[in-house]
């Protein structure tokens, strides 16, 4: 990031409630969250010609669903132990 960009937003967080505070950090953790998912998806996206070409299975959406679903449990569970 160029230095003068970050000087002047961080000028400007500093003259932030901390009501707002709380909401750009919202805000950036929903950036990262984002660029994360695409990411993963861009992952994805980058082995499924190989998926196809060993002749896999597509799965079903029960059992994306459920994959989803187990995935979110552990998270709430690694984040309710910290």
């Amino acid at each position: 990031m160029n230095a003068s960009i970050e000087q002047n937003l961080m000028s400007k967080i500093r003259a932030l409630s901390p009501q707002q505070l709380a909401e750009v950090e919202d805000f950036v953790e929903f950036l990262a969250a984002k660029a994360k998912k695409r990411a993963a998806l861009d992952r994805l996206l980058t082995i499924a010609p190989a998926l196809e070409a060993a002749g896999t299975e597509p799965m079903s959406e029960e059992e994306i669903a459920a994959e989803v679903a187990a995935v979110r449990a552990e998270r709430r569970e690694q984040s309710r132990g910290r």
